[in-house]
């Protein structure tokens, strides 16, 4: 992979065919093995960065385009998606959720950071998008974590709480992983673009 920068700090990456490798299907492999390579880009801020490889389809070229400028925007962070959610939160991994370094390699592999800043807590859920979906219309009821309204599941759901224990930026963040079981609390939102209330983050499962 080479890197390139001209005087108005634009950025060109040359993609090589093992970093194509680890990109597709997973931009987390991205900061899991190129940590070297996200500190540079932090170094200074990017008017634009271009990608020049061979190797990418135009779609995999646009994603990662627009990866690398998420991390150095300066305004408010993107609204909430559906999609977002869905990557976030929803558990597709075959790691048993009672393994010690869940959260370690989730956290990663789903790329849940803010800007590469560790986040300090985070849920996964065992549900499908829809099912969490629903709880969106339920009844509010009394939140905790200093949340005045949640929407809580009506039905038992499994998960993993992950805790950060130490680092400040990725790929170093550490966590400890929790396996949870019980009642699901989540705060939901209108998304204007869609038309529909979606999940917005889970804020705790009050185990039975």
């Amino acid at each position: 992979m080479g890197l390139h920068r001209n005087r108005r700090h634009s950025l060109t990456v040359d993609i090589t065919p093992s970093l194509l490798y680890s990109l597709q299907g997973n931009m987390g492999t991205l900061i899991n093995m190129q940590p070297l390579f996200l500190l540079f880009l932090l170094l200074k801020p990017l008017q634009f960065v271009r990608i020049n490889d061979s190797y990418l389809s135009d779609k995999q070229r646009e994603e990662l385009e627009d990866y690398i400028e998420d991390l150095h925007a300066t305004g408010p962070p993107k609204p909430p998606t559906k999609e977002a959610f869905k990557t976030h939160v929803i558990i597709d991994s075959e790691m048993p959720l009672t393994d010690e370094e869940y959260c370690n390699q989730e956290m990663k592999r789903k790329r849940v950071h803010n800007r590469l800043y560790c986040i300090k807590e985070h849920f996964f859920l065992q549900a499908s998008y829809e099912d969490i979906e629903e709880m969106c219309y339920n009844i509010f009821v009394k939140c905790t974590n200093g949340i005045r309204k949640c929407h809580r599941s009506r039905k038992i759901i499994s998960g993993v709480h992950c805790v950060l224990t130490s680092g400040i930026m990725m790929p170093f963040c550490e966590y400890t992983s929790s396996f949870k079981e019980g009642w699901v609390f989540i705060t939901c939102q209108w998304e204007d673009d869609i038309g529909e209330i979606i999940p917005v983050s889970v804020i705790d499962i009050l185990a039975i």
